[in-house]
């Protein structure tokens, strides 16, 4: 996809995530100081590869907690209906949930995925900017955001955002794959 068939403003959006997600990582991701999901982010940073995965598997569980029974089955419904490849039914029950559950970082990230698939990239981007402001260490959408951006072919700011999800979770091995995929490319645009 070229960059040039969309609106910049998402595009924008999006950069606008990495400047803050580049800031220092504090209180700032949506948590409460010392609430459960501060201190598993806290963890998996300095977590070796073998306690990842088990920090990793809490931090998705408290994703999915979205404080009410009825908003946790529409983003059941979204989820289920993006796995099954039925994306204008997942973004239908994600809408639902973000209206009801504005709050809720992983509604929009889960959403975003469904737009992307559904080859809508600016509302995908708009979506995950919406998802890392509500939680800036949620290193799955900022993964989302770098795939977007490098798919706009935009591999400074990929590159840039896949760091940053490094940084957050140094054991996500997509991540990883894609910056050392990226580097010289970046660092040829450089020269």
């Amino acid at each position: 996809m070229s960059a040039n068939r969309f609106n910049l403003k998402p595009i924008v959006a999006a950069l606008f995530a990495i400047v803050m997600y580049s800031l220092p990582l504090s209180a700032q991701d949506g948590t409460e100081p010392g609430s459960r999901l501060d201190n598993l982010y806290d963890d998996l940073a300095t977590a070796s590869p073998a306690d990842a995965s088990g920090i990793v598997r809490e931090i998705k569980l408290e994703w999915r907690k979205t404080g009410s029974p009825a908003m946790d089955l529409l983003l059941k419904r979204g989820r289920d209906a993006l796995e099954r490849g039925e994306y204008s039914v997942a973004i239908e029950h994600l809408t639902a949930l973000t209206d009801h559950a504005p709050d809720v970082a992983e509604g929009y990230h889960i959403r975003a995925r469904a737009y992307f698939r559904a080859e809508q990239v600016g509302p995908a981007l708009a979506d995950l900017e919406q998802a890392l402001i509500l939680d800036p260490r949620h290193f799955e959408a900022a993964h989302g955001l770098a795939v977007v951006l490098e798919d706009l072919d935009l591999p400074e700011q990929a590159y840039a955002a896949y760091r940053l999800v490094l940084s957050i979770h140094p054991h996500y091995d997509p991540a990883a794959e894609a910056a050392t995929r990226l580097k010289t490319r970046v660092e040829g645009l450089k020269l």
